[in-house]
């Protein structure tokens, strides 16, 4: 097959952009007239890469989304040995066991705070972070949403936070819960030099927030009617894991997304078990001088 042909081709496949792709192997192919075997392979690759992935095989990871996920997935409950069948006629009373409603969360991480506390009591937020969490309330408020309830952390920084909040939202229930506290979930992948909590600490703190995300994230109750919207109240350690592991990501990745004080992470759990993330440390509503991440 000439070059000039094989350039047709391509463009056949991939489109007139796959003439790029192939030029940058050009000079190799024709070079190489002899059609060595490693000159034949080199082109077949770059070929194979210029095609659309939609014209491709797709080779199995071993990652697909497990819709099991919570736990609630009734297609996954076994009645005597066989899968329990859910009628989809609303009259049904077996349709009581199906979810209906989405669940939206709202991740809030605290303000700004002071660093230089000798213990949780005193690490309050600083004058800046009263105001951030102000333009959070604000935020909130103006999406117009029909808030379900608050739930925050019971360290000092993120209560503070959700009272200010609370007071753009009223009526909402506030709860404090102590596994939403901060601390260190797994050990991050790649390390970081410049923070190195104990093993002990990943083992404590990581079963918590992991009791936490299982307590959190998930489809909603069977007997829920309507769409919900919750928001929690927390830190940046907490919400940065969540994001993975409601995702399916690798949960060791979770140092690699940086959020700023008072940004807004929403998820959205489907009552099929689907995930998605709206929005990941939307902080757009705060002006740029009033952005900080410590």
């Amino acid at each position: 097959m000439s070059y000039r042909r094989t350039i047709k081709i391509v463009c056949g496949f991939a489109g007139g952009s796959a003439v790029l792709v192939v030029a940058a192997a050009a000079a190799e192919y024709q070079g190489c007239f002899g059609h060595t075997r490693a000159a034949r392979w080199s082109l077949f690759n770059v070929l194979r890469a210029a095609q659309p992935a939609g014209n491709r095989t797709v080779e199995s990871t071993g990652n697909a989304w497990d819709f099991n996920w919570d736990k609630r997935d009734l297609s996954a409950l076994l009645t005597n040995g066989k899968k329990e069948v859910v009628s989809e006629d609303p009259s049904s009373e077996q349709d009581n066991g199906k979810p209906k409603a989405t669940r939206n969360i709202l991740l809030i991480r605290h303000s700004q705070y002071n660093l230089s506390g000798s213990g949780d009591h005193e690490r309050i937020l600083t004058p800046l972070g009263r105001e951030q969490a102000e333009f959070t309330g604000q935020r909130l408020a103006a999406l117009g949403l029909k808030y379900d309830i608050m739930v925050h952390s019971t360290m000092a920084r993120a209560t503070e936070t959700a009272n200010i909040i609370s007071k753009y939202l009223p009526g909402v229930e506030l709860v404090s819960c102590d596994l939403l506290r901060e601390g260190a979930p797994i050990e991050p992948v790649p390390p970081v030099t410049h923070w190195k909590p104990d093993a002990v600490q990943y083992h404590e703190d990581g079963a918590r927030i992991e009791a936490a995300f299982r307590r959190y994230i998930h489809r909603a109750d069977p007997k829920q009617k309507e769409d919900s919207y919750e928001i929690i109240v927390c830190h940046a350690n907490v919400i940065r894991y969540f994001v993975c592991r409601a995702l399916q990501f690798p949960p060791e990745g979770w140092l690699r997304i940086g959020l700023n004080n008072g940004s807004i992470t929403w998820l959205t759990v489907r009552p099929s078990g689907r995930v998605a993330l709206r929005t990941l440390g939307d902080s757009g509503f705060m002006p740029p001088d009033k952005l900080t991440r410590t």
